[in-house]
């Protein structure tokens, strides 16, 4: 069985690079580089071994959500990122204790790695589950879901593709609403709903859950009205 030891970033700072290491793609932070840029083809053979639809999610955490969902969907290839490297190494750890095939870690910023390694039109379906609220008004400015982020977002998702949201914060939810205003949402007004039945679980959506508090779901088609 995979350990920590086996998952190890093999450079220090001052040579730190991207770097593949076994269904894992390592960005530093604060990385500056000529190689930046260099997009990643995600549905090429050679990352996952075979052609199938791409899933992705950010905010990752743990990566309990995505392992399931992996587990539940061989047919789709899905890609985890996360921003903290002892997070997205426990997401790799889960997938190699599974045997998946069909899940790829990344260990980067989701807006620096949507931008940089991601083609356009290119991912089927794209997840945000729980993103840092960031619930103190001067903080706001640091959540995730922001206009840069949905620019990001509708680049490299496919026409008909969609991104699907889950939080528990009303603040960031009327944020989200406002940002996606102008996509067609998948649920009537006020375009959110409870979290799916078949939706999958996850650290938060459980611990949340079980404190009381409502979860609220919101999913947008790429085609805009």
């Amino acid at each position: 069985m995979k350990t920590k030891k086996d998952l190890c970033i093999p450079f220090g700072w001052e040579e730190r690079r991207h770097v593949f290491l076994d269904r894992f793609f390592y960005i530093p932070k604060k990385y500056d580089s000529a190689q930046k840029g260099e997009l990643c083809d995600w549905s090429s053979p050679l990352i996952f071994g075979r052609e199938a639809p791409i899933w992705l999610e950010c905010c990752s955490g743990n990566g309990e959500w995505i392992v399931e969902r992996a587990k539940a969907h061989p047919e789709y290839n899905w890609v985890a990122v996360e921003i903290r490297f002892d997070r997205a190494r426990k997401i790799w750890l889960r997938a190699q204790a599974a045997g998946l095939s069909n899940l790829y870690v990344v260990c980067a910023e989701a807006s620096e790695f949507l931008r940089y390694y991601v083609p356009k039109a290119s991912i089927a379906s794209f997840f945000v589950n729980f993103p840092d609220p960031w619930p103190k008004r001067h903080h706001a400015k640091h959540r995730l879901i922001q206009a840069p982020f949905v620019s990001l977002v509708a680049d490299v998702l496919q026409a008909t593709g969609s991104i699907t949201l889950v939080t528990d914060s009303e603040p960031y939810r009327d944020q989200m609403l406002s940002e996606f205003r102008l996509w067609r949402s998948h649920f009537p007004e006020p375009f959110y709903g409870s979290e799916f039945a078949s939706y999958g679980s996850s650290f938060f959506g459980t611990l949340w859950t079980a404190k009381g508090r409502d979860i609220f779901t919101l999913r947008y088609q790429h085609e805009m009205d």
